[in-house]
């Protein structure tokens, strides 16, 4: 095993047998912030009956966006109707869609004073659209509580149905993001129940029907995944004209999840980002704590601002 101080290394590469018995890369370590703001978002959100993809999926940034009060919105309540062994959401058969929800989430972040918000969803094979009406009525109760708001969508693959992509796209979001989450060979591993072209072909179909419209996507690193199929994925992802790119470290949320392979180091995540940049992407948000959501704002504020 590589030295966990040797930060020139590509990566930290794990037996399966050991997964879970060794500390974490020291860049994996981060000091949660303090205060009171983390408590308040926390009680906000539970008055407000949401869910927050932070919560659910136990992102490693949670402490921190929850102090600087910002959150990802996670619609269509907390049960999964897919198992993938990479999420820590839980699976399982969801309850009926709630149609007030979209007046919660709006109500919410107007409460936190907020005005870039991102809302997504587990996924819900169970309903004839995939839950899209859901979105867009979201988004729409959004921008009039909060007039001038930014909202980027976080999507599910809706099973390839066009229709319920053009249901989303109606309510005019800033951003429309969906995740690839890994290389195409890991997909059968990881995301039982979606399909890597199927993915592509939805980021395709949002350039196609709204050209102007940012796309987003992103994968995890560390599932076992080669650094050329990592390359051909994101060439992959410039061929269907994909905007911004984001690429974090995987962690395994349970033991029941899929291992980590390896962790990758924080120089290599830099290399990725001047790949995806020399490739065309117009910005590329790369590192081990990065999440499709984190500081999402920012990120779109820069994009916007050179074009």
């Amino acid at each position: 095993m590589k030295n966990l101080k040797d930060r020139g290394n590509m990566s930290i590469d794990i037996s399966p047998k050991l997964n879970g018995s060794i500390p974490k890369p020291l860049w994996l370590r981060r000091r949660l912030p303090s205060g009171s703001v983390f408590g308040r978002v926390r009680a906000l959100l539970r008055e407000s009956r949401l869910h927050t993809v932070c919560e659910e999926a136990g992102c490693p940034n949670m402490w921190e966006c929850f102090a600087r009060e910002t959150a990802t919105f996670m619609i269509l309540g907390d049960r999964c109707t897919r198992n993938c062994r990479f999420c820590g959401v839980t699976h399982g058969i969801p309850g009926p869609a709630d149609p007030k929800e979209p007046e919660r989430v709006a109500e919410a972040a107007a409460r936190l004073h907020l005005r870039y918000i991102v809302v997504t969803s587990v996924t819900r094979d169970d309903l004839s659209d995939g839950g899209a009406a859901l979105f867009a009525q979201t988004v729409i109760a959004i921008c009039r509580k909060i007039p001038g708001a930014r909202v980027e969508v976080l999507i599910p693959d809706f099973q390839g149905d066009t229709s319920a992509l053009q249901t989303v796209l109606s309510a005019s979001p800033d951003i429309v993001n969906h995740n690839m989450e890994t290389v195409a060979r890991l997909y059968a591993a990881a995301r039982p129940g979606a399909d890597y072209e199927r993915s592509l072909t939805l980021l395709e179909k949002v350039r196609a029907l709204a050209p102007d419209l940012p796309t987003k996507s992103g994968l995890m690193l560390g599932l076992g995944e080669t650094d050329k199929e990592i390359h051909a994925a994101l060439v992959d992802l410039r061929r269907v004209d994909c905007t911004i790119l984001t690429l974090g470290q995987y962690l395994q949320p349970s033991k029941s999840h899929l291992p980590v392979r390896r962790y990758i180091a924080p120089e290599i995540f830099d290399r990725w980002r001047e790949t995806a940049l020399a490739l065309g992407f117009a910005e590329a948000a790369c590192g081990p704590l990065v999440r499709s959501s984190y500081r999402a704002a920012e990120i779109q504020g820069q994009v916007i601002g050179r074009h």
